[in-house]
């Protein structure tokens, strides 16, 4: 019996949730309530220190020594419905699958820390500190794709000390470090009913060998307790969790046309990471049998082990505009294009066990965001934004796209409003509200020979076959300071 019921997906995780606030992704909030406002559309504006964010270049229009402290509330609301998704063997005898719901967290929240100092006409520094993805789903352990993820949780940090230089009043440029943490934890249910019963028609040499050694030490009697007891398994379950540093670093140009009009341009790049945790099977609950789970944990031939996966997040490139048109209106655009594509094959290794590195199909397809934003002056104290964005999924069909990443293309509708307290600090405020498309799915691990059982299968056989569909609120909160 040979399963690869653990195909570490939180590598599809990672690798999908947007390392920037603007790519696609199973996105984690707003690096900036000043942006989320606008739909971020405002990396040409450089109105407060979060530009490190989004333009390093940015820095070169701070004066003085600024603070920017925030977050945004991310209240998701997703829902599936289930199509006809199989297990490998479905004629099996396992616990009935279940509907899901309220496997998304009622709300989670993305900090977000920057701070700038301008050291002469010339210099400007800077630092933030932001999440720049995560994810936190649970199915529970007998909802229909079980057998492909019960529960996911990934949490990520990234610190970016940056610097700017100004040549002239028309170009400055920018540069940034990017160190970034990530951890995360997964489970999985493993479909012991599923291949007990495959064995028992296919090849039953194997679990008669083990029962005929049973009743020749214990006895008929314990025999046909230990046959029950395989016939009527449950599922094992398996779980990982895992954490890397990776490094990267990050462009930014600016072109001052005039005081009203900029334009900038930006890049962030993609960051290696070696993904390295602890893979743990359970399979204690399988029966009220001690030996024949110790029977089934053996011939699973799956043992507690090391993970290893080795993949690098997409780089993005950003081109923006700004254009303050009089006293009280100001525009502004931004088109990003993030390089998904570089997520094919993903390939898990198992060290240091001779077990076959297991392989998610990814075929991921480049993206763009586009937004356009802008500003009015209301008054002296207040200023209120306004701004829409069309963001694209990396997933490129529903054969594609796995429940770990329930990805589809998205619109964004947001609001925003700063509001000055005095002459030194003030507050912004941003609600946004994301409509993603439905997004059906119907994702199968596939085996080469056709069963799970032998060693040279490449997944564990099911297919989950259903349709998400997910709408998201982002309610963001900063407190900004000037000295």
């Amino acid at each position: 019996m040979k399963h690869k019921y653990l195909p570490l997906l939180i590598v599809a995780a990672f690798a999908g949730i947007s390392s920037t606030a603007q790519a696609s992704g199973y996105r984690f909030g707003s690096q900036s309530v000043a942006a989320q406002g606008t739909a971020d559309a405002s990396g040409a504006e450089a109105g407060d220190a979060s530009t490190i964010f989004y333009n390093p270049a940015g820095l070169s229009r701070l004066e003085g020594t600024q603070f920017v402290g925030g977050g945004t509330i991310v209240v998701p609301h997703s829902t599936y419905q289930d199509m006809g998704s199989k297990a490998f063997y479905p004629s099996a005898a396992r616990a009935p699958f279940a509907a899901t719901k309220d496997y998304a967290p009622d709300a989670v929240v993305a900090p977000a820390l920057y701070a700038s100092k301008k050291i002469n006409e010339q210099w400007t520094v800077g630092a933030g500190l932001f999440v720049p993805y995560g994810a936190k789903l649970d199915y529970g352990n007998d909802w229909y794709g079980r057998y492909a993820i019960t529960h996911i949780k990934l949490e990520a940090i990234a610190l970016n000390p940056s610097v700017s230089f100004k040549l002239d009043q028309h170009h400055a440029f920018g540069f940034g470090i990017t160190a970034e943490y990530m951890k995360a934890e997964l489970g999985q249910g493993v479909d012991v009913p599923g291949s007990v019963a495959y064995l028992h028609d296919k090849a039953p040499a194997a679990s008669k060998a083990f029962l005929d050694s049973i009743g020749m030490t214990q006895g008929q009697a314990a025999k046909v307790a230990a046959g029950l007891a395989l016939q009527g398994a449950k599922d094992g379950h398996a779980s990982m969790n895992g954490h890397d540093w990776g490094f990267g670093f990050n462009l930014g140009y600016l072109y001052q046309m005039n005081e009203g009009t900029r334009f900038g341009i930006s890049y962030r790049s993609s960051i290696s990471h070696k993904l390295k945790g602890i893979t743990i099977w359970d399979f204690s609950q399988v029966s009220n049998n001690a030996a024949v789970n110790a029977f089934v944990a053996k011939a699973s031939r799956k043992a507690n082990s090391e993970a290893l996966v080795e993949l690098r997040t997409p780089e993005t490139v950003s081109v923006n505009a700004f254009h303050q048109m009089d006293d009280r209106w100001a525009l502004m655009g931004d088109v990003t294009w993030t390089r998904t594509s570089r997520l094919q094959n993903l390939d898990i290794q198992f060290p240091p066990t001779a077990e076959g590195v297991e392989r998610i199909r990814q075929n991921w397809k480049d993206t763009y965001r586009v937004s356009l934003g802008s500003n009015y002056k209301y008054s002296e104290s207040l200023m209120l934004r306004a701004g829409i964005a069309h963001d694209q999924a990396p997933v490129r069909s529903a054969e594609l796209r796995h429940p770990a990443l329930p990805d589809s293309d998205r619109m964004q509708y947001s609001i925003g409003a700063n509001w000055k307290l005095n002459a030194n600090s003030s507050i912004d405020l941003a609600y946004s509200y994301i409509d993603f498309k439905d997004a059906p799915m119907n994702y199968k691990n596939d085996c080469t020979p056709v069963s799970p059982i032998t060693a040279a299968c490449t997944g564990n056989g099911e297919t989950t076959k259903g349709l998400f569909k997910t709408r998201m609120q982002l309610i963001g909160l900063a407190y900004n300071y000037k000295f």
